[in-house]
């Protein structure tokens, strides 16, 4: 077929007038945003609430959950694999692990939930009442994120080393029943499982992250890759600002949100009534907050000196802020 120049001139103007057209123009910009989620936390709030896809929906973007995740390590790798595009609101430190490893993931946002939570838990009839008690004794831990830290804070602070315990790697489903057959001594564990597992093995806390712990080491993250983040920051800037408000509602709506939390556990209410009378409050940063990211160095900085990271990482080379922010 032979283009004149008058066919051409109208060609490129019937074109630019269909781009122009605006229900074209919303089609073509339709994406999709691959979410990690778990048992607990704020991705499982924002799924079963069904606002957060509504808000990410009036921009044009659908929402898929991926999951669920029993931690945040295994949401990383499907994010590194490519069956995600966003971990789940986990702890800094296995992502940091993670980036020491080769991988090119971002931190887009952060998120200070209080109080904190985790604890270092034993059964009331095991003989430890306190963390000096535990040395020679087994203790679960999470390789390299909360857990891990949590342990190793203690020990530190009471005069042990890692050296004067037995580190056992498990991940939460199987550090549970371990701790319920007696087949490791103590459990450091987050919310909700270690608040379950204190109700359901009559265990109590032995150190408690938010009065024992003398400063944050770690903390909630949205992480993706940087390739995702840089080509796709529109929808990583409507992923963030969705997650934010649905962070309010729940700062503002604790028992409803924990009873959400609760329908999914399956445990008991008096964990939920417990959960509920902490009134957690999510404050959130920016990637490039620069005030957070000096916090977040001086925590990885500790994390690395104490070998739970393998080496010393600038945390600022690896937040990106989307664009449009």
């Amino acid at each position: 077929m032979t283009l004149t120049r008058r066919s051409l001139i109208q060609a490129t103007g019937a074109t630019a007038a269909l781009l122009a057209m605006p229900h074209v123009a919303r089609a073509a910009g339709t994406e999709t945003a691959r979410l990690g989620w778990g048992r607990g936390g704020l991705p499982l709030i924002a799924k079963q609430r069904g606002a957060f896809e509504k808000q990410l929906a009036e921009q044009d973007i659908k929402v898929e959950w991926v999951g669920p995740f029993p931690n945040h390590a295994p949401s990383l790798q499907a994010v590194v694999g490519g069956s995600a595009d966003f971990g789940f609101w986990g702890s800094t430190t296995p992502a940091l692990a993670a980036i020491l490893a080769g991988q090119d993931l971002v931190f887009t946002q952060f998120n200070v939930y209080s109080p904190r939570s985790t604890a270092i838990i034993v059964k009331k009839d095991s003989g430890i009442d306190s963390v000096a008690d535990l040395k020679g004794r087994k203790i679960a831990v999470n390789r390299s994120g909360l857990g891990e830290f949590l342990l190793i804070a203690a020990l530190e602070k009471n005069g042990l080393t890692r050296d004067d315990v037995t580190v056992v790697y498990l991940n939460p489903p199987d550090a549970a029943p371990a701790f319920g057959q007696g087949k490791v001594d103590a459990w450091s564990m987050w919310t909700p499982a270690v608040d379950i597992a204190r109700e359901q093995f009559d265990a109590k806390d032995i150190f408690f992250e938010g009065t024992d712990l003398d400063f944050l080491i770690d903390y909630s993250s949205l992480v993706t890759t940087r390739a995702f983040a840089t080509e796709k920051g529109r929808v990583v800037r409507a992923v963030i600002d969705a997650y934010r408000t649905e962070g309010d509602w729940i700062s503002a709506n604790p028992v409803e949100a924990e009873t959400i939390a609760q329908a999914e556990g399956q445990y008991p209410d008096a964990v939920r009534d417990h959960l509920v009378s902490l009134n957690r409050q999510n404050t959130f940063f920016e990637a490039d907050d620069a005030q957070f990211l000096t916090e977040f160095q001086r925590a990885a900085d500790w994390l690395s000196e104490r070998a739970i990271l393998p080496d010393r990482i600038t945390v600022a080379d690896h937040v990106l802020r989307p664009q449009g922010a």
